[in-house]
């Protein structure tokens, strides 16, 4: 059984900052840069389904990986705090939104999203992300 996240975006002209939810329950906030066109290293990535998988670095140690980004490459769920000085596209998770793009204990958060997610993917399931915008949600 595939485990499919939801992060839903909130366009701001600072950052990006969203929600995090698994079967409609959130899990954590989430900070990334701004949207400007896809482009390397500034911009938030495109909404859309990505695959997530385990990646381990020395720089952020365990932390996830999106796969097939359009035009991007490396494009990581990792802990961060500030977007526009820390990131180059990637997505953190966050405990506490502060500001735009701008949030607090990063480090928490992801580790609780990877407490979830990990177990998931050592089962040998698949986990996919699916970004998309607060204003593309449709009142149920």
């Amino acid at each position: 059984m595939n485990m499919k996240l939801e992060l839903i975006r909130t366009y701001l002209t600072n950052g990006v900052n969203g929600e995090l939810l698994i079967d409609g329950v959130k899990v954590c906030n989430t900070i990334e840069l701004p949207w400007k066109e896809n482009q390397s290293r500034i911009s938030c990535i495109p909404e859309g389904e990505y695959e997530l998988t385990k990646r381990y670095s020395l720089r952020f140690g365990w932390h996830l990986l999106l796969s097939k980004v359009p035009n991007r490459s490396f494009i990581l769920v990792h802990a961060y705090n500030d977007a526009l000085k820390e990131s180059k596209g990637c997505i953190a998770p966050v405990s506490v939104l502060t500001g735009e793009g701008k949030g607090l204990r990063s480090r928490v958060a992801l580790q609780l999203l990877l407490s979830i997610v990990y177990p998931e993917l050592e089962k040998g399931n698949k986990v996919f992300i699916i970004i998309k915008s607060k204003s593309n949600e449709k009142n149920n």
